[in-house]
């Protein structure tokens, strides 16, 4: 817990932990059912995969869930993100650089999801690179312009470097020397639900 006021909660997710409860017995331990013992008004706005870490918001009521959810649909919801990529990208450090390629979900293979420029929709990201990670591996600072399911994870895939540790979009034949995915909210930024004052978050990468 970063923050708790009487509208919005800031909460540092550990990775292989879910953020609302999944299907089965065995998946009803994740952030929101945790949070909700000590705040029982708090609600999800917005998600974490499973495998990912970092910032992640939670409103306290039902007002409060509405304004954010509006704020992170009117992209008032500013994120970044680190992630450490097979290979070196052929990119300047410092200069930021885009992925606009359109996802949809591969039905047969849920939850994956793939680019089809047919019936896909949508989605940007931002790159830039912060320099090596050692053994071929590049870091990465990260922008979701768009916030699709996976969207980074494909989105790395679809331009040759995939996340080190990603076990479903990773490359298979990569070793797979990462105990987890190397994928961290760092940043984040927003108006306050109440009060409309900006507020900014960070988390250092834990890789």
């Amino acid at each position: 817990m970063l923050h708790a006021d009487a509208d919005l909660l800031v909460l540092d997710k550990p990775a292989g932990l879910l953020s609302v409860p999944g299907r089965g017995e065995d998946k009803h331990d994740c952030l929101s059912t945790r949070v909700q013992q000590q705040f029982p008004d708090a609600r999800i706005v917005h998600r974490l995969d499973m495998a990912t870490s970092g910032l992640m918001l939670m409103a306290r009521g039902a007002q409060a869930q509405s304004v954010l959810g509006r704020a992170f649909a009117d992209r008032q919801v500013h994120k970044r993100y680190q992630a450490v990529v097979h290979g070196v990208p052929q990119a300047a450090p410092g200069v930021w650089n885009t992925i606009d390629l359109p996802i949809v979900v591969d039905w047969p293979n849920r939850p994956r999801r793939i680019i089809d420029h047919q019936t896909g929709k949508p989605s940007l990201t931002r790159w830039q690179v912060l320099g090596p990670a050692g053994g071929g591996r590049t870091r990465l600072a990260l922008e979701p312009v768009t916030g699709r399911s996976h969207q980074l994870r494909v989105h790395l895939r679809a331009i040759g470097h995939p996340i080190v540790g990603d076990a479903l979009y990773g490359d298979a034949s990569a070793p797979a020397d990462a105990d987890r995915l190397m994928l961290h909210a760092t940043q984040i930024g927003f108006p306050h639900p109440g009060s409309g004052q900006a507020l900014q978050f960070a988390s250092p990468a834990p890789f």
